[in-house]
This record gives C-alpha cells, structure tokens and sequence, in this order.
C-alpha cells in the first residue's frame, strides 16, 4: 500500500503544487486510456466473485482478505466468509474465536480482528452500514488510503483513486517517471496522476483495470506490451526499455543488525492473554515506540539463554518464572541504514511469577497489556509483524 495520503492527491491540482507538471496527461490522453483500458477490461477481466455485486459489506470483506494474499487464495475464504457472515451486524456479533476459526489459515489474522471490531463499532456508534466515502473509510481499523479508495469507488462509485504496486508500475511507465518510486514525491505524482486518470463514470471498474493491467500486462519483467490498450500513450515502450521503469535504484549499504524478541505472554485468569511491552527510549531508533522484549545479539550469544537473561535482569521476569516456551518464525526489517534479523521466541510465562515482577525495580520498567488492547499501542512495522506471528501461533492452537 502506498505510503501516501490519497487525500493529498486529490485536493491540491498539479498547478496548486509544486510537484513538477510534466508527467500530467492532456484531455486527449485521459480520454484515450479510459475509452480503450475499460474496453480491454470488459473483454479480459477474471470472473472472480467480489466483481459485480450491490454489497458494499461484501466489497469491503473481499479487500481487506485481498491485502497482501493472492487472488486464487482469497477465493475460497471469500465465499464461506459470506455464507457464514452475510451481513456486517452477522459479524458483529460473533465471538472473536468464531471469528478467527473462520480466518485460520488465511494469515495475517490482525485483518480478521479489525473487520471483526470495525462491525461491532459501526453497529455501536451507527446504523450498521460502512461510510460511503474514501475519507470516512479511513477512520476505520486496518483501511489505509489504497483499500479505502478500492472500496469507495467500487461499492459507491466514488471517482477516487487506488495506487498499489501494480498501478505505481503501470503509472510510472506511462510517464517514465524517475528516480526511486517509492520516494514521497514520486508516490505524490503516481496519486495525483491516478486522480487524472480515473474515469468519474466507472471509477471501480477503472481502478480494477488498472490493477489488472500491472498485473496482466504491465508486469515487473517481460512486459507485453504488443498487446497492452494503452501502449500509444506509454513513454516507457517508446523508449523501447519499459523494464527501465520504475527506474532501479541503488540502496544504500546496510548495516546488519542481529536481535532477540521474546513475547512473553501471562494468563492471570480464564481466557485472558496480557502481554509484557516496554517502551523504547526518546532518542534514536524508533524512539518512543513500545516493543516487545527485545535485545540485541552478539555473535557467540545462544538466543535462549540471551533471551532469559535478558528477561530477569533487565525485565524482573526469571528463568524458572516460565512455563511454556518455543521459537517462532524469524523476521527480518529493513530501514534505510539498518537490516535487523530478529530471533523470535515466544514464553509463557507464570501468571503469579509475573506479578511479583512488577515490584522489582528494573532498568526497564516493563507494562503488561492485554491482547485486544495491543493495536493501541504505537510499535514498528517489525513489531507489528512479530505480533501477527505470536497472535497466528496462539489462535492457531499449536503447542507452546
């Protein structure tokens, strides 16, 4: 999803601002790619489920399963979603547990939560139905700009655009645009230029076309572009090198940094999960987000024992206070200068144990929080991922 507030694209126009007005289509242009990208759509597009359909519940379901999972995956997930949640108040009252049993294996679970939550919100503060415009959608758990303009323009025919990778590639070509696309001001000319582009009388189908262009046709390497309906306006084929676009970029050399995530979860009572958290320092990375255990490996460290020791004299949690434990999948973060490797291990910790730890004065005073209240917290990306695979390991029954 791109990073870029998709309200900026559209309220200010290319002569309000000052991105550069070259990469801008003329009149002549806009209309050419509309007329023949939305023919080439009626004629190519796939028949999947979600497309034409008077549901917006439905639409909004289908884009949240769509983040970040392929489309033949979706599918199945989609369909008995529905039959078991066809309506949003369905969803809104179902237990969490029913809720993620209906998700398991999909992944990424933090989605099921947030549609589960943003039902019981709607239904509570509302009349049971989603806003019906890209602004409003946003102010819902888990809608970012892309999936709040997809469901606006494809459930109310809101003429607002959608970029993800497939249109950034697709835009980038058409304008050959330079440098590294996923700098600020490039992702500001891909919105803008989408907002031009998007037809005000089929603004769903246009933005599904476009997707489907990127990924049909305009794809990373070996594009084919003979018989892609939009290739007369292309600057990227008439160069004769569209793989050139978006323009490869150089990174910076990182530095590799190697850590130990332990999350520690206590079961004080019957169905309650509270997880240790400890907020990082003002100053330097990542200051002032909250994480969860985490320290930073030597070569010859053995991650276990780093991790327990880290615990007692840092956190007050000791060794023998653990009743469960086992290592989870591995992530990895880049940031501009830094590739952090993190060794995730998940511990269980005795609830009674835990609580005395809370007396203990230690360097890093730590705050146990529990589950549902996590996504209140301020944390990294890289956190945020370490979380899915705890909360996936835990809903998914398997042992610890």
């Amino acid at each position: 999803m791109c990073g870029c507030p998709r309200r900026d694209a559209m309220s200010t126009s290319n002569a309000e601002s000052d991105e550069p007005t070259k990469p801008a289509f003329d009149d002549e242009a806009i209309e050419s790619i509309r007329h023949h990208l939305l023919d080439w759509y009626d004629r190519h597009r796939r028949d999947l489920p979600w497309r034409d359909i008077d549901d917006p519940y439905a639409t909004w379901v289908s884009e949240i399963m769509l983040q970040q999972t392929q489309v033949s995956t979706v599918v199945d997930y989609y369909e008995r979603w529905l039959e078991r949640f066809p309506t949003l108040e369905s969803v809104a009252e179902a237990d969490r547990e029913e809720v993620l049993d209906l998700w398991e294996g999909l992944g990424y679970y933090r989605r099921a939560r947030y549609l589960h939550r943003s039902a019981q919100q709607l239904v509570e503060e509302g009349d049971g139905t989603l806003p019906d415009t890209a602004d409003e959608l946003e102010e819902l758990p888990g809608i970012g700009p892309y999936t709040a303009g997809a469901i606006a323009s494809i459930a109310f025919d809101e003429p607002t655009p959608v970029v993800d990778g497939n249109v950034a590639r697709v835009l980038s070509r058409l304008r050959t645009l330079e440098g590294d696309p996923k700098e600020r001001a490039n992702e500001k000319i891909q919105w803008r230029l989408a907002d031009q582009l998007v037809d005000p009388d089929r603004p769903g189908d246009f933005n599904q076309a476009m997707m489907e262009l990127g990924s049909a046709i305009c794809t990373p390497q070996n594009p084919n572009c003979l018989i892609c309906p939009v290739r007369e306006h292309c600057q990227a084929f008439e160069t004769g090198q569209p793989e050139q676009y978006p323009e490869p970029t150089d990174r910076p050399t990182q530095k590799s940094v190697s850590a130990a995530t332990a999350v520690t979860v206590r079961r004080p009572e019957e169905g309650l999960e509270e997880f240790a958290v400890v907020k990082r320092p003002a100053e330097g990375l990542l200051g002032g987000l909250w994480e969860f255990p985490t320290v930073e490996l030597e070569d010859d460290d053995a991650i276990g024992d780093r991790i327990d020791t880290y615990l007692a004299e840092t956190l007050g949690l000791s060794a023998a206070s653990r009743v469960e434990g086992r290592a989870l999948e591995d992530v990895t973060h880049l940031f501009s200068h830094i590739r952090l490797s993190l060794s995730l291990r998940l511990r269980v910790i005795d609830a009674e144990e835990s609580t005395r730890a809370d007396d203990v004065a230690t360097e890093r005073p730590l705050k146990w929080i529990a589950r549902d209240r996590l996504d209140d917290l301020p944390m990294s990306m890289a956190m945020r991922r370490v979380e899915e695979l705890a909360l996936d390991a835990l809903d998914e029954g398997e042992p610890v």
